[in-house]
């Protein structure tokens, strides 16, 4: 009965929106015919909605390792300064999370868009020919990652640091004394009892990546020619620009699919170490 409140919110939420949008992607552009999984075998034969699915994993993936891995490095070094200078330093590392990505977004968009942006600017100033960021291929791909890396990286970092700080000192020192050095704790002290810790955080991310619009909608909308749409993006595109609503359902639907497959991969070695511990 306690928990009749919660599941209501869940249900309302949660579980309402996802039915209702697997009835919406079966209907017609007009959504007064059912025509069952056609918007689907439409999708699956669009060249655009190939590239967006490639798009989307090569975000996701690139982006959710970067964080994972400059976030372990951070929390590392956060772990080792002691004092006030850790607090410091954690607070100046938490502001890239704690601001709005809407807001941070348009800071780097401003240094990277156009000719007259902040790093064009200072390659004129140097002598040297501004570059298009936005508007070429592998660099729009490359920004619109390091934006997501600079904003998801600090979550990480704490998430790790969190857990380092529940760890036994006496566990590195007796490894110091069985001659370890620095990287050897990191990888048979730290990174076991992180494993667990990691492929959470790891998951989570992924889950927030792949539904992520604002960073991609405002630095590239998608450009150049599509090829950094992701699927949040492209079901914005199709289903509110040009006002294909069953079509946007059937894009933001795919998501499920794969996200679904790497939680049976992740969530599958989570269980199998928790059962090993006990």
């Amino acid at each position: 009965m306690m928990c009749l409140p919660l599941f209501a919110l869940i249900g309302g939420l949660v579980v309402y929106p996802f039915v209702y949008s697997i009835y919406l992607s079966m209907l017609s552009r007009d959504m007064h015919r059912f025509i069952g999984l056609f918007n689907y075998q439409y999708l699956l034969t669009s060249d655009t909605f190939h590239l967006v699915i490639f798009q989307s994993v090569l975000f996701a993936v690139t982006a959710v390792f970067f964080k994972a891995l400059i976030g372990f490095i951070l929390a590392h070094v956060m772990h080792n300064i002691r004092g006030r200078d850790q607090r410091l330093w954690r607070g100046l590392l938490l502001v890239p999370w704690v601001i709005p990505p809407a807001l941070s977004t348009l800071g780097w968009w401003w240094m990277i868009a156009g000719s007259y942006s902040a790093i064009n600017w200072l390659l004129t100033a140097a002598g040297m020919q501004p570059v298009a960021w936005l508007a070429l291929t592998g660099w729009a791909r490359f920004w619109v990652i390091v934006v997501n890396v600079w904003f998801g990286a600090p979550f990480f970092m704490i998430m790790y640091l969190a857990t380092l700080k529940s760890v036994p000192e006496q566990l590195y020192e007796a490894a110091a004394i069985d001659g370890a050095t620095g990287i050897q704790k990191i990888r048979y002290v730290s990174l076991p009892l992180l494993q667990n810790v990691i492929s959470i955080t790891v998951l989570f991310s992924l889950i927030v990546t792949f539904a992520n619009f604002d960073i991609v909608e405002i630095l590239t909308a998608g450009a150049p020619a599509n090829s950094t749409q992701v699927f949040a993006t492209y079901a914005f595109q199709v289903g509110i620009g040009a006002g294909n609503i069953p079509m946007g359902s059937a894009v933001s639907l795919f998501i499920f699919p794969i996200l679904a497959i790497f939680a049976i991969f992740i969530l599958r070695g989570v269980n199998r170490r928790t059962r090993e511990a006990i």
